[in-house]
C-alpha cells in the first residue's frame, strides 16, 4: 500500500516474523525485506551493511543503508 505522509510517499507492507529454534534451544526471530525496498536503499550483495535503529518510545524499527 502506498500513501503520503507529510508530503513524502511511503509504502507499507504487512509482513510476518518467523521464529527459528536453534540446536541449543534458543529462538531467533527473522523477517524479510522486500527486494524492491533494498533496491531503493541501494543495498546490494556487494554493499549489504545496514543500520537498524530501535525507537523504544514510538515502538518502531528504522532500517537505513550504512554510510
Amino acid at each position: 500500500m502506498t500513501s503520503r505522509h507529510k508530503g513524502v510517499i511511503m509504502e507499507k507492507r504487512v509482513l510476518k516474523v518467523s521464529f527459528a529454534k536453534g540446536g541449543s534451544g534458543s529462538v531467533s526471530p527473522r523477517t524479510t525485506i522486500p527486494k524492491s525496498w533494498l533496491d531503493i536503499l541501494e543495498v546490494s550483495q556487494d554493499e549489504r551493511e545496514i543500520e537498524m535503529i530501535l525507537d523504544k518510545e514510538k515502538k518502531q524499527i528504522i532500517i537505513c543503508k550504512k554510510k
